[in-house]
């Protein structure tokens, strides 16, 4: 199976032939606030608190651009409640940037994601962890009469751009897993992203019996779904995956003025590689080099299935030049 059948568009073959600090950064993230309208009982929050200094946020995003980068995601927080994220979504947009992507709790009001539609926005990630008003309420933490708006605005919003939606699932709503995909499918969205939380952290099995017409619709349910009927769990290194991270080489995660391995490792409040710089790609290299994420417990815990799948797969076609350890075997991959 290539990277490109996974359904993530940030991962590709050729990505992983030829990525590198000096290759252009494929993929960013900024966290740009703390502030959000939900409480999420799974929520690990952020030791970044407030909204980041938007004289800071366009500063990296040049830096960034100045890298040559494809696709960048703005987070929180809720980052709809950033008053400047359109200025940051436009300066994407202006500077060719191919995808602008925007991970929400989908409350904001639908003049607002069309706003940020027309400033650049082509790429929504939208939390949806029930499938009925009651579970909804529940997953938000007790906050009552915004899971009927949500479902509305990733309804409309389906109909304008690429919109997928996340669920995570926890003790709470496991058992209505696979009635809330069912439900998730009927609104017209790109893909359905299943995943425990990190707390949780168990196998998704029942969504297994998940109807085959909804698993051949979506692409990365479709990945999941195989990875869990094979036995493979979305959370975790394996024996058999690789020790290293080549991800970090053309991939930033930033909270504050620090910038972390990945989003869930800055979420896990592991310690930042360091502070944003001119020295960041190299900072980067160094930890790549050094850091055995088999011994990193963050890492070893955590680590999603697509980013196992491309660093293997980065590592199978660096492996001639490489002096490391390499994967012990080359991912097994799932005929569909």
């Amino acid at each position: 199976m290539k990277l490109e059948d996974i359904g993530f568009y940030t991962l590709s073959e050729i990505r992983a032939r030829t990525s590198s600090t000096i290759s252009p950064l494929q993929r960013c993230e900024l966290l740009i606030t703390d502030r959000c309208n939900f409480k999420c009982p799974y929520c690990r929050g952020t030791i970044h608190k407030g909204d980041m200094n938007p004289f800071i946020a366009m500063k990296i995003l040049k830096l960034w651009v100045n890298e040559g980068l494809v696709n960048v995601r703005f987070t929180g927080g809720e980052p709809t409640l950033y008053s400047s994220l359109g200025e940051l979504v436009y300066y994407c947009k202006e500077n060719k940037v191919k995808r602008i992507a925007l991970s929400t709790n989908g409350t904001a009001d639908l003049d607002c994601y069309k706003h940020l539609i027309s400033c650049g926005v082509n790429d929504f990630s939208i939390s949806l962890d029930g499938g009925c008003c009651s579970t909804g309420n529940i997953m938000a933490g007790g906050i009552h009469g915004l899971w009927e708006k949500v479902v509305e605005n990733i309804k409309y919003l389906s109909q304008l751009t690429y919109v997928t939606v996340g669920m995570v699932f926890t003790e709470l709503n496991v058992n209505e897993c696979v009635e809330s995909v069912i439900f998730a499918d009927t609104l017209g969205v790109a893909d359905i992203r299943i995943i425990p939380s990190a707390q949780y952290n168990k196998a998704l099995n029942m969504l297994v019996g998940l109807p085959e017409e909804i698993i051949n619709k979506h692409p990365i349910l479709k990945y999941r779904i195989q990875n869990i009927k094979n036995g493979i769990h979305v959370r975790g290194i394996r024996e058999t995956d690789t020790n290293r991270c080549p991800l970090v080489l053309d991939d930033i995660a930033i909270g504050g003025k620090y910038h972390y391995p990945c989003v869930i490792y800055m979420r896990e409040m592991g310690k930042p590689i360091g502070v944003i710089g001119e020295n960041t790609r190299k900072e980067r290299e160094i930890w790549f080099n050094t850091h055995d994420t088999k011994l990193d417990k963050i890492c070893e815990n955590n680590c999603l299935d697509v980013c196992r799948e491309y660093n293997n797969k980065w590592m199978y076609y660096h492996k001639a030049v490489m002096n490391l350890e390499t994967p012990k075997e080359e991912v097994k991959q799932v005929v569909y």
